[in-house]
């Protein structure tokens, strides 16, 4: 599969937190007490995501293994998540070590129910008048988890450091064949995720995340949502 030179110039760092032991609003009021002075940036709201991965999951083995160089792919939607998807958005991200990249392209709509499957998703690829690479890398691959979550946006006062905070986490386990959804996994953990460009990295960078008083992680979403569906092969 042929992805796009990974682009240094547009990289960020992407540093996840996981909060397993503390109520809502004490993880609040620390990303409060920081000293970046984070303030709400969007309304909160839910987000949607179809993961995809190789025949192999290659996807999900390079990430566990922690190799250098990852990749991702996925179809994300914000609202409701069964129904009527009016905005779908293909994204791929690309990581090099500690930072990423992610490129985003618009998809036709369609409707997830209860006869989703693998071929309807092709349909969608071929349809939606995407790049040849983009195209090609989609209808190799095949569907492999759907997630949803609840987030709230935050950013620094200087305008250079943007934090969320995941709750609510789901998971449903997809296959290329009829996706019923039947199977829901709840996940109790809160992601905090602090989000900066590469030129912001430093001094100030490493004070603040300092001060983030939750343990630091390099699992995925996808990932952990994968686990939990996939029990068998994540063991």
């Amino acid at each position: 599969m042929h992805f796009p030179p990974f682009n240094h110039s547009k990289s960020r760092y992407e540093r996840k937190f996981v909060v397993n032991d503390m109520h809502y609003h004490e993880i609040i009021q620390h990303i409060r007490n920081n000293r970046a002075a984070f303030s709400g940036l969007y309304e909160p709201r839910y987000i949607n995501n179809i993961y995809f991965d190789t025949n192999d999951i290659d996807y999900f083995y390079d990430n566990i293994s922690g190799k250098g160089s990852r990749k991702k792919a996925r179809i994300r939607w914000y609202g409701e998540l069964m129904g009527n998807v009016s905005t779908p958005v293909l994204e791929f991200k690309l990581r090099e070590g500690m930072v990423g990249n992610k490129i985003s392209f618009p998809l036709k709509p369609f409707t997830l129910d209860n006869k989703f499957t693998g071929e309807l998703i092709n349909n969608i690829i071929r349809e939606s008048n995407l790049p040849n690479w983009a195209e090609s890398v989609m209808l190799m691959l095949k569907p492999a988890l759907l997630n949803r979550y609840h987030r709230q946006y935050f950013i620094s006062f200087n305008n250079e450091f943007r934090l969320t905070l995941d709750d609510e986490l789901t998971y449903y386990g997809m296959h290329s064949g009829v996706n019923n959804f039947m199977e829901k996994h709840n996940d109790n953990s809160v992601i905090v995720e602090l989000k900066y460009d590469t030129k912001f990295d430093g001094y100030e960078s490493a004070h603040i995340t300092n001060e983030i008083p939750f343990r630091l992680s390099k699992s995925s979403k996808y990932v952990n949502g994968f686990e939990f569906t996939h029990p068998s092969i994540a063991t």
